[in-house]
């Protein structure tokens, strides 16, 4: 392969019309390994009206047939899981991939609201469990016994194995808009990712500041990633691909306007020289994220699009 910015994609999660295409998922996953990506992504969403597979159980089968790709969730929402069983999972995962899983974690809201009541959680003090939770993660991941005071959790010398294989721990990545989120991200993370669901020019603003926040924290830039998540559609009739878009937008996130505001379509110099526009802003990662004719994309992403970043 010839040098270009890392590149992932987004894989077959989301099933509109039913049933779950287990061979579709496979399919993808193995090809994309051929194709040079290095990484496969997955949302969390648990509750809602469509067909989406759980991101860590759908990793953990994705790791069994594939060798070298990183495995990553772009966000998991922190606020609606137990940390202790997340940590388990995600060092379980990390062990069976033979280190490749990638931990990327966020608030939620947003355009979906994130249901906190729905899981027996307050909204109240959802900032503080989220930091918290990420905390005793990174000990039980770290520490042979952990110990942890805070005002959700407390306990004393608690173990738990396996560690990831992935030291000191595997990475940990962070979603969000927010100034306080951007600064979480740099406090305690190994990355941030900008999410699909935002523009370009949201991106671009938030980099810059990630950029600064690392400055404030005295943080070297290189131990630190920046991503964006890409909604993608090459079409080289532009009216149909935003038509797409725009049905794709009203089922996922219930506002069909969301999507071409966010969204990257045309043809795919049309998308690369978009694309190159986010690269040059900072990201030093992109994640495609195709809506349809996802096997398609797969190959045109990686054949048109990839060596010109």
């Amino acid at each position: 392969m010839a040098n270009h910015l890392p590149c992932g994609i987004e894989l077959p999660q989301v099933f509109f019309d039913g049933p779950v295409d287990m061979e579709h998922i496979r399919k993808f996953a193995i090809k994309a390994e051929t194709l040079g990506y290095d990484s496969l992504w997955l949302q969390e969403r648990a509750i809602g009206d469509f067909i989406m597979l759980e991101p860590v159980t759908l990793l953990s089968y994705v790791a069994a047939i594939t060798t070298k790709l990183k495995l990553g969730t772009s966000v998991i929402l922190l606020t609606l899981r137990n940390p202790i069983q997340l940590a388990k999972a995600y060092a379980s995962l990390d062990c069976m991939s033979g280190g490749r899983a990638v931990l990327g974690v966020g608030l939620g809201g947003g355009h979906l609201g994130s249901h906190e009541d729905v899981f027996g959680y307050t909204r109240e003090g959802r900032v503080t469990r989220f930091t918290e939770s990420v905390q005793i993660m990174k000990l039980l991941w770290t520490e042979p016994k952990a110990s942890f005071q805070g005002r959700y959790w407390n306990f004393s010398d608690v173990s738990m194995e396996p560690k990831p294989i992935q030291k000191p721990h595997l990475p940990l990545w962070f979603g969000g808009h927010h100034q306080n989120a951007l600064k979480r991200a740099v406090k305690y993370g190994n990355g941030w990712m900008g999410a699909g669901s935002s523009s370009s020019d949201a991106f671009i603003r938030e980099s810059a500041r990630i950029r600064s926040f690392l400055d404030e924290a005295k943080r070297e830039p290189s131990t630190f990633g920046v991503a964006k998540r890409v909604y993608l559609a090459v079409d080289n009739d532009r009216a149909r691909g935003e038509k797409r878009i725009r049905e794709w937008f009203s089922k996922r996130y219930k506002n069909a306007d969301l999507g071409p505001r966010v969204s990257i379509w045309g043809s795919s110099a049309e998308c690369t020289e978009k694309i190159q526009e986010i690269v040059r802003a900072g990201a030093q990662h992109i994640v495609f994220n195709p809506m349809f004719d996802e096997m398609e994309h797969l190959e045109i992403c990686a054949e048109e699009i990839m060596p010109r970043l």
